[in-house]
């Protein structure tokens, strides 16, 4: 039986098959996962910095699932993977493949004919994929990061601060955020633009 850990406002549960997947034998606690998380995210992060990365190959299915699998590969066994069963957040499972692809050639035209600049583009993606929600889990920083690859190896922008770039421990950003990505998804923008730059 894999562990089954409690998530926080705004985390999206593991089901049992999935949790089953961690690579990780010894990891018995919320805090150990974190821990070994984010060092995977490091690397994956550290592998992104000064690369150039062309539109057309950062707005396909392969790059996404391949940021995905340098964040969480040595943790879970399917990092990478599109999941399985839905969820109370995002489109059917079936659908991520069609969702994706729709995004993907909508953010290779905003690019191409310079319908917003490229924070709004770098963060209008974020907001899209994190709604498909294509992983078993990981999601909102798999999408944070990419905002941060599209807006800094793409157009040579700083990097997004993400209030602060601390979710774990500072519950005012934590809710600032989630609050920002519920205007987003009414099509309001400004409050997440303004905290990814917070």
């Amino acid at each position: 039986m894999g562990l089954a850990f409690d998530s926080t406002d705004g985390q999206t549960p593991l089901d049992e098959e999935e949790s089953e997947g961690l690579l990780i034998p010894t990891i018995s606690t919320r805090g150990e996962l974190d821990e070994f998380e984010q060092q995977n995210i490091e690397r994956a992060l550290q592998w992104t910095l000064g690369r150039y990365f062309k539109p057309a190959t950062v707005f396909t299915e392969h790059f996404i699932r391949m940021i995905h699998e340098r964040m969480f590969g040595d943790v879970w066994s399917w990092a990478g993977d599109f999941r399985k069963s839905n969820r109370n957040i995002g489109v059917d499972k079936w659908q991520i493949p069609t969702a994706l692809k729709s995004l993907l050639d909508d953010a290779l035209y905003w690019h191409e004919n310079n319908i917003y600049n490229p924070d709004e583009i770098a963060i209008r993606f974020k907001h899209r994929i994190v709604s498909i929600h294509c992983f078993p889990n990981g999601n909102g920083r798999h999408s944070r990061l990419m905002a941060d690859i599209i807006v800094a190896n793409i157009y040579k922008q700083p990097v997004f601060t993400w209030g602060s770039n601390n979710f774990s421990g500072k519950k005012d950003a934590r809710t600032v955020y989630l609050k920002s990505l519920k205007e987003a998804d009414r099509g309001a923008y400004e409050s997440l633009l303004g905290f990814a730059r917070s």
